[in-house]
């Protein structure tokens, strides 16, 4: 006798959900975060070449005050982007390098062994190319410009090329770009913080040890770790170390447990469930139903208690990372303004550092360690991979845009035309390397086809 699989029906769409379905398959795209995210830089490049280029200037100059008791804090609207909303933005990198080393590609030792040591690689070798272009002159101090890897443009190119790459590449790419995350938030944590305010660290320490209490007690209410984050990140702005360190650092108390099993929440379903039914014979509707309404806030808090707050949190800010903070961080530092003498600022030491580290520094890096790290036996190559296929996600690393935007901003405070000369570098070689990994990893697919039938 033939099993039968009951398969659920999926709950009839509302009109609205019709209309806006478009959009919903759009976001979900891996490449969507990606094609906003150009859209948006490009806007910010025409804005700054246009008539109205000081407009645009101005607008994120603006100065925004907040004051609550007798202290203020007034920022340009610029500097609100970089250091405040940013810092969801590194709160929910924090929460994907947490979940990596606890469930993930970094969770093991062999598993993790290639992605670090290609990520360590592709650090080194891009800064010391940029530190040698750079020797001796006041540029020097952007070597951590080239260091970074954008994990949603790297992605998005890997998706363009559908099935022909195996899975296991793609997972590499993201534990890859994730260990690279974790460097530049040392970096910026390490090498661009001018000067310690030690009383408002302090007190950003205490509110972190606080937080630490409240995941060992079991609180999971993300309104709790919002509001002492609020502090923790207030505490680092004052403190001199950069507030975004406080997203990464508030992330790691973030409680990544479940409170019940799987056999638990099945158990606790069923009985829902079955009481759910028992009183369908009251009242017209779950509304007026008071013993329906009971059952279905019951389920629904056995579903919250199912899930980890990292896995909720991280789940409902990707989207508001992805089409909010990030473009909004693309319109306001992306606006480099492009002269007339366009190869005289390519022969800029900051402007060829940054590319030569990109372009070039990024995929000898991270191929020479990875290919170390398994001639020493400590790590293996991605199932269905070869170095052809390393050598052209090696290339996509070069892709360093949101980050190397943000440590560039950091790196020049004093010194706009550096830092409009790095904005160009990062513009070029994140183009120029896109299009070189699209290219290797195009033929793909006869080299995976060949391994498969020589195994």
């Amino acid at each position: 006798m033939a099993t039968q699989n009951h398969v659920l029906p999926p709950l009839r769409p509302a009109r609205i959900q019709r209309i806006l379905s478009p959009f919903v398959r759009f976001a979900h795209a891996e490449s969507a975060g990606g094609i906003v995210l150009i859209a948006c830089t490009l806007v910010a490049i025409i804005a700054a070449n246009s008539p109205w280029r000081e407009a645009y200037h101005t607008f994120w100059e603006t100065p925004l005050t907040f004051r609550f008791g007798g202290q203020e804090l007034s920022y340009a609207l610029h500097h609100w982007v970089n250091d405040g909303l940013m810092a969801v933005f590194f709160f929910l990198v924090g929460l994907e390098i947490k979940r990596e080393f606890l469930v993930g590609e970094l969770a093991s030792a062999k598993r993790a062994a290639l992605p670090i040591a290609a990520a360590l690689g592709g650090m080194v070798v891009p800064a010391l190319i940029f530190a040698a272009v750079n020797m001796g002159g006041t540029g020097t101090r952007g070597w951590g410009i080239p260091m970074a890897t954008d994990i949603a443009f790297a992605l998005g190119v890997l998706a363009l090329m559908g099935p022909r790459v195996p899975l296991s590449l793609k997972v590499f790419l993201a534990a890859l770009a994730i260990v690279d995350d974790l460097g530049a938030v040392l970096v910026i944590a390490l090498f661009y913080t001018a000067s310690i305010n030690w009383a408002a660290l302090g007190i950003g320490g205490v509110v972190l040890v606080i937080l630490v209490i409240l995941n060992r007690l079991g609180a999971r209410s993300p309104l709790t770790y919002v509001m002492a984050g609020a502090v923790l990140w207030v505490a680092f702005l004052l403190s001199g170390v950069h507030a975004t360190v406080a997203g990464v650092l508030l992330a790691m108390t973030i409680p990544a447990r479940t409170r019940i099993d799987t056999q638990e929440f099945l158990d606790r379903g069923r009985k829902v469930l079955d009481h759910f039914e028992a009183e369908g014979e009251e009242g017209p509707s779950v509304l007026t139903n008071k013993g329906q309404q009971e059952a279905v806030q019951e389920m629904e808090n056995a579903c919250e208690a199912a899930q980890a707050p990292l896995q909720r949190i991280e789940h409902e800010l990707h989207y508001w990372v992805a089409f909010g903070i990030i473009p909004l961080f693309a319109l306001a530092n992306a606006g480099v303004h492009i002269s007339g003498n366009v190869l005289a600022a390519f022969r800029e030491p900051v402007t060829l550092g940054v590319m030569l580290g990109l372009i070039v520094g990024k995929p000898i890096g991270i191929s020479l360690f990875a290919w170390l790290s398994v001639r020493m036996r400590l790590a293996e190559l991605p199932y269905g991979a070869d170095w052809s296929a390393i050598r052209g996600v090696s290339l996509l690393g070069g892709i360093g845009f949101t980050m190397s935007l943000f440590i560039s901003a950091l790196a020049f405070p004093q010194h706009p035309e550096f830092n409009e000369d790095a904005k160009l570098g990062i513009f070029v070689a994140s183009f120029v390397a896109g299009i070189l990994g699209w290219l290797a990893l195009r033929r793909l697919p006869a080299t995976i086809e060949r391994r498969e039938a020589e195994r």
